[in-house]
């Protein structure tokens, strides 16, 4: 069964949501974000996607003393943190702060080394290899500048490292609510069966989920869809208890 992921974005300590990584559409769902994770654990929910744009923008962690107080507050979340890691101390603050796993993109496009360093030092259960995709491309630092990697074998190269966990956001996806990339899953789960892949962006109903589940995709991030009513944590809740 897909494994369901809510995603908290922060940006000043606030729970947002951006459209395609845009940080001109920001929108405000809750000033308390402590209490938004706190709400996921008590319906059950075991993971939590915890985003720091003000990290990716910034170019290193900014709000791990949120992710500290979310860690408390609720401490039956597994809690992957990600935006803004890209140096060994970024990293280390992430994990002191109470994340379970932390997801890094940019340094492995730009410093493919230093990742592998991470992955040995931490170890592939606690490391999440973002790939974040744009035209085929991967995007790094926020979205805000596009590589010349191509997704496959930008992933071929770090499964051989002994990647196991890949968050794939498609950003044309991002924030829409029309859809994941399902097709984009597909391939990436035919290349590498072995993935435990994370599909993020696009999901806007349950049907979308559903199909994600047929589909024999590991694992969805999504927030939008239930910040802004399309998706009930009580259907969400109820489903996931009907398929176990």
């Amino acid at each position: 069964m897909i494994e369901l992921i809510p995603a908290i974005d922060l940006i000043d300590g606030k729970c947002v949501r951006l459209t395609k990584g845009d940080y001109a559409t920001k929108k405000v769902y809750n000033e308390a974000p402590v209490a938004v994770a706190r709400e996921f654990e008590s319906y059950g929910f075991r993971r939590l996607h915890v985003v720091d744009l003000d990290g990716a923008r910034s170019k290193h962690i900014v709000n791990h003393k949120v992710l500290e107080r979310m860690a408390a507050a609720a401490p039956k979340l597994v809690i992957d943190f990600g935006g803004g890691i890209k140096s060994a101390d970024d990293l280390r603050i992430a994990f002191d702060s109470g994340a379970a796993m932390v997801t890094v993109g940019s340094v492995a496009a730009t410093h493919p080394d230093l990742f592998c360093e991470w992955l040995r030092q931490y170890g592939p259960q606690r490391l999440i290899l973002g790939a974040d995709v744009k035209n085929g491309l991967i995007s790094i630092n926020g979205w805000k500048e596009e590589s010349t990697q191509e997704l496959i074998p930008f992933l071929s190269r770090f499964m051989q490292e002994g990647v196991r966990h890949v968050l794939c956001t498609d950003i044309s996806k991002d924030g829409m609510l029309q859809g994941p990339a399902t097709p984009l899953y597909r391939k990436i789960m035919a290349e590498f069966p072995e993935c435990d892949l994370i599909a993020s962006g696009g999901v806007g109903s349950m049907q979308d989920i559903v199909d994600l589940d047929k589909a024999g995709i590991p694992a969805v991030v999504f927030g939008k869809a239930i910040y802004e009513g399309k998706i009930s944590l009580e259907e969400l809740a109820e489903w996931a208890g009907n398929k176990q």
